[in-house]
C-alpha cells in the first residue's frame, strides 16, 4: 500500500489507523521524523436513511503520541452548524447522534475535528442521502362537497440518485381508531421507474395517467362527505418506514326548511366540517352583499354552523383559517313568489275562519244539546211523579 516517489515522496493507500505513527525518511547521515495522526469517520447505514431517522457518527482517532481532546463541529448539506449530542466519549473513539433528517438535508455534510495541542484543523466530508417525501410529515387539505380534489405525494428519489429499489402503499380511513383501506401499493426500481397498482375498494377514485414523476398521486372527482379522513402514504426500504400524512376535511351545507322562503318566515342554515378544525380555523356564514348583521361566525373547534335568516339571497360559508378563506360554498335561498304569498295569507285567513265556524257550529250543537237534555230531564220527572200520584192528565 505504499510507493516511493521522486523527491523522496512516500505515497500510502487506504490507511488504516494501525498506519499511525512516526515515520523517518533517512538520507546518509540526516533522518527527518514525520508524525502521522489518521482520523476515522464512519456514518451509519453507509450514509442512506430515510426522512426523521437519525444518523449515528463515530469519529476514532490514533497517533504515536497521546491522544488530543477534540472538539467536533458539524455542518450540513446547506452549510448550517449542527450541535451533535454526544452519546459516547473517549479520546480514542467519539459517538455522536444528529438531528432528524428531513429530504432537503441529502448532500454533502463536513465534520470539523479541532485541537489546540496539538493544533489540528481537520475537515471531513461525507455524504448523506435521505429518502422521502417533499411533502410536510401531515398536511391538511380542505375541498367542498362535489369538487374535485387530487392528492399528491412527491417523491425524492430521482433528485438524490438513489440507487436502490424501494416499495410502498397508500392507505386511507375515515378515522384515527376506523380500519385501514390500501388504495393502492407502488414499486420504485433502482433505474427509478415507478409502478402503481390500484387495490379494491369502496372509495371511488383515479390514478391520472399524467402527473408529474416521481409522484404518488390519486383523484376524487366527486367529493362526498365521507370521503374525508386521512390519506397516508409509507414507503419501505429494508424493513425500514417512512411516511407523509395528508388529512382531507370535506365542507357541506344545508338549509331546513328547503324551499323558497316566504316573507315573514324564516330558515336554519347549517354548515358542517367533516372534523375537527385546527384553532386557528373557523366558519363563517354571511350574506352576500350584506351587512354586518348578516354575518355569524363558529366558536372554537366548532364543527357545525347554524344560522337563523329572514331574508332570501345569496348566502356564503366560508372556512377561514390564520385569516385566509381556504374554501367557500354558496347556498342561494330564493324568495317566494308574492301569489304564493297571498295563497299562504288566504289559507291562514281561510283556515281561521274555518276554525272559527267549526267553533260556532259546536257551541251551537252543544247548547241544543243541553236544551234537548234538560227537556228530556223534566218530562221523565213528569212521569215520574205521575206514576208516583196515580194521577190521570185531563184533556182541555
Amino acid at each position: 500500500r505504499a510507493e516511493i516517489k521522486m523527491q523522496y515522496k512516500l505515497c500510502v493507500w487506504n490507511l488504516k489507523l494501525s498506519d499511525a505513527g512516526i515515520y523517518t525518511c533517512e538520507y546518509g547521515p540526516h533522518k527527518a521524523h514525520t508524525s502521522l495522526h489518521i482520523f476515522k469517520l464512519t456514518i451509519s447505514l453507509d450514509g442512506n436513511f430515510l426522512q426523521n431517522e437519525v444518523p449515528e457518527l463515530i469519529l476514532m482517532q490514533n497517533s504515536s503520541g497521546p491522544l488530543p481532546d477534540l472538539s467536533i463541529t458539524l455542518f450540513d448539506s446547506n452549510n448550517n452548524r449542527i450541535t451533535p449530542e454526544l452519546q459516547n466519549k473517549s479520546r480514542q473513539k467519539y459517538i455522536v447522534n444528529l438531528k432528524k433528517l428531513e429530504v432537503m438535508d441529502s448532500g454533502t455534510w463536513v465534520c470539523q475535528v479541532h485541537s489546540d495541542s496539538p493544533l489540528i484543523n481537520q475537515n471531513i466530508s461525507f455524504a448523506v442521502k435521505v429518502l422521502g417525501f417533499q411533502n410536510p410529515d401531515f398536511e391538511r387539505k380542505y375541498a367542498t362537497v362535489d369538487s374535485t380534489v387530487i392528492l399528491s405525494w412527491h417523491l425524492n428519489s430521482q433528485k438524490i440518485k438513489w440507487k436502490e429499489g424501494f416499495i410502498g402503499q397508500l392507505n386511507w380511513k375515515q378515522q384515527e381508531s376506523a380500519n385501514a383501506h390500501e388504495l393502492l401499493n407502488f414499486n420504485v426500481t433502482a433505474q427509478g421507474q415507478l409502478y402503481e397498482t390500484k387495490k379494491s375498494s369502496n372509495l371511488l377514485f383515479e390514478i391520472p395517467e399524467r402527473k408529474p414523476e416521481s409522484t404518488i398521486q390519486v383523484k376524487l372527482p366527486k367529493v362526498h362527505f365521507n370521503h374525508s379522513g386521512q390519506y397516508q402514504c409509507q414507503l419501505e426500504y429494508q424493513g425500514r418506514q417512512a411516511q407523509s400524512k395528508i388529512e382531507l376535511v370535506v365542507m357541506k351545507v344545508s338549509a331546513n326548511p328547503v324551499g323558497p322562503l316566504s316573507r315573514g318566515a324564516n330558515m336554519t342554515l347549517t354548515c358542517q366540517v367533516s372534523g375537527p378544525l385546527p384553532p386557528n380555523a373557523y366558519l363563517r356564514w354571511e350574506r352576500v352583499n350584506g351587512t354586518k348583521m348578516d354575518i355569524k361566525n363558529s366558536t372554537q373547534h366548532e364543527e357545525k354552523l347554524e344560522m337563523n335568516i329572514s331574508a332570501a339571497g345569496l348566502w356564503s360559508c366560508h372556512l377561514i383559517e390564520d385569516g385566509d378563506r381556504k374554501i367557500s360554498l354558496l347556498y342561494h335561498v330564493e324568495e317566494a313568489p308574492v301569489w304564493i304569498n297571498y295563497v299562504i295569507i288566504g289559507a291562514s285567513v281561510g283556515g281561521s275562519l274555518l276554525a272559527f265556524a267549526l267553533a260556532c257550529l259546536c257551541i251551537i250543537s252543544g247548547i241544543r244539546w243541553q236544551r234537548r237534555r234538560q227537556r228530556a230531564k223534566r218530562m221523565a220527572q213528569a212521569r215520574q211523579y205521575l206514576l208516583e200520584n196515580k194521577t190521570c192528565q185531563c184533556q182541555q
